[in-house]
């Protein structure tokens, strides 16, 4: 029996393909929608090996497999920066975005040949349909790309294949199929640019802040599965073991982390970065304002912690405390986002290295503070984190951060794009930081109808929607920077559309809907 909400899921992703392609209609948004007919069909497949056991690694439980919605969003981010940077006359991020959709389809479509591959008895009309997609997608590869270009996609493919071996096999039930093709997608696009601009490095030409990502999400992967394979024969637990992470921690950051971006930027990384973050007066503002709200979360944690020692029986945080946090988040993106989007660039790569390297201690035990994060973060787990990392924290920093980081600034001479595309940057605090807090809020204290299928209700969804036009009228105000241009029909899509995907997915919110907010903006 089909599941209704995946249906109702489908249908949504389905509807924002449709529209991407009716806006782009080249032959890379006809690849999209063959992409997205066969992962529809594959979808079902994943499910069914999830549901017997049957997958090739332990994904999370509770979820659905979520291939539709994941398989789309690397290609539909390329088609629509393909489409920004044409527009805008940029050859060069153009080629980028084809390289990017190209990317992601091959890799959504790896993955569903996994899936076919190991279901038994072999589904010959999905077979059918996924070679037919996979002709298409080839095909139009073969006519478009060129030869350094499909090397490129041939790389990201084979690092793709090779971190999902390790990664799944060491961070069981941490991710579903969609979940995983996001994020180690994500890492290996990253991996592999960052190898190219290593070997093709030219002085003055490219943005420190870009390396800076690069480098910076690089690096903390690969201090991750360096101590991961080095624990497997040491306890992590012990003093000795603490004192090695953190030497071998300083050694690899110093030793080769700086030299590599040093490489890159042509500067000293931490005499440019000390003086990048005090730059102008309104930078060290807003640093101090973002202590303020960092030591703001921390106290929060520490009060609900005091709580559950006060209280005999077990405690959990409700979801509106859990949502504090995204109050919180909102606070430190939006002035960024008006006053200096620069700094909240680097500032949110920062923090994401801090989340990562806070999450390694916790993770492997780390004296002094691996057993008390471990009882302190305890507290806010949900169904979610049913893996041995608690990643919510750091999947709420990425739906923040991606739509600044992915803002393609050389497509955009004045800093910012017109029309809907002005509320890009936007994205994560409208759909994560508003829309997911609403929803949730109102939705389970006053919330009566439920949608079909779902413990969401009806009345959740739509205080989101509203509260995100009138988050978007705020923009307006304070922001003026941002020029809607009579693009308000549109914009009242996009939202509603990624307000009812919230309502049925199954798949990390926090990720998925800044996401594909991104997309329907651009």
């Amino acid at each position: 029996m089909l599941n209704k909400p995946v249906l109702a899921e489908s249908l949504i992703v389905f509807i924002i393909v449709l529209l991407v392609h009716a806006v782009v209609w080249d032959r890379y948004s006809w690849c999209a929608v063959a992409l997205a007919v066969q992962a529809f069909y594959v979808q079902f497949k994943w499910d069914r090996l999830l549901q017997l056991g049957g997958a090739v690694f332990q994904f999370r439980t509770a979820a659905n497999s979520g291939l539709l919605p994941a398989s789309m969003v690397i290609p539909l981010l390329g088609v629509v920066m393909k489409e920004r940077c044409k527009s805008a006359g940029i050859v060069y991020f153009e080629r980028f975005g084809i390289v990017v959709a190209s990317t992601g389809m091959l890799v959504a479509l790896f993955l569903s040949v996994i899936a076919v591959g190991v279901t038994k008895p072999v589904p010959t009309n999905t077979c059918i349909l996924t070679g037919v997609a996979g002709s298409i997608i080839i095909y139009t590869m073969k006519h478009s790309l060129t030869v350094s270009e499909v090397i490129e996609v041939l790389e990201v493919l084979l690092i793709f294949v090779y971190l999902s071996m390790i990664l799944l096999y060491l961070l069981p039930r941490c991710f579903t199929p969609g979940e995983a093709l996001l994020v180690l997608g994500g890492i290996s696009f990253v991996l592999n640019q960052l190898i190219k601009r290593s070997l093709n490095v030219i002085e003055g030409r490219g943005d420190p802040i870009d390396f800076f990502l690069l480098v910076a999400v690089v690096g903390v992967v690969l201090l991750g599965l360096f101590f991961t394979v080095l624990f497997i024969f040491m306890d992590s637990g012990t003093w000795i073991s603490s004192m090695f992470f953190h030497m071998m921690t300083a050694v690899l950051g110093l030793g080769v982390i700086m030299p590599w971006l040093y490489r890159l930027i042509q500067k000293n990384p931490l005499f440019w970065l000390l003086q990048f973050l005090f730059q102008t007066q309104t930078r060290i503002y807003l640093l101090v304002y973002w202590t303020f709200l960092a030591a703001s979360a921390c106290g929060i944690v520490f009060y609900q912690n005091a709580k559950r020692s006060s209280e005999s029986k077990k405690h959990q945080a409700s979801t509106i405390t859990r949502k504090y946090f995204h109050f919180i988040v909102v606070a430190t993106y939006v002035p960024g986002l008006i006053y200096d989007r620069q700094l909240l660039y680097v500032a949110a790569v920062l923090c994401l290295a801090v989340f990562i390297f806070l999450e390694y201690i916790r993770y492997f035990r780390i004296k002094p503070f691996g057993q008390t994060l471990r009882y302190l973060l305890s507290l806010f787990l949900d169904e979610r984190d049913s893996g041995p990392l608690i990643l919510t924290h750091i999947y709420l920093l990425l739906g923040m951060s991606l739509p600044v980081w992915l803002f393609p600034r050389s497509c955009a001479p004045k800093g910012t794009l017109s029309g809907a595309g002005a509320l890009v940057p936007y994205s994560g605090v409208l759909a994560v930081g508003v829309g997911d807090t609403i929803a949730s809020v109102f939705g389970s204290t006053m919330g009566e109808i439920k949608w079909p299928g779902t413990k969401k209700t009806f009345e959740g969804t739509m205080t989101a929607i509203f509260a995100q036009i009138i988050a978007v009228a705020l923009i307006l105000i304070f922001d003026s920077s941002v020029n809607l241009n009579s693009s308000y029909a549109w914009i009242l899509a996009s939202v509603s559309l990624v307000s009812l995907l919230e309502a049925y997915t199954t798949q990390i919110d926090n990720l998925l809907l800044p996401l594909y907010l991104h997309i329907m903006f651009m």
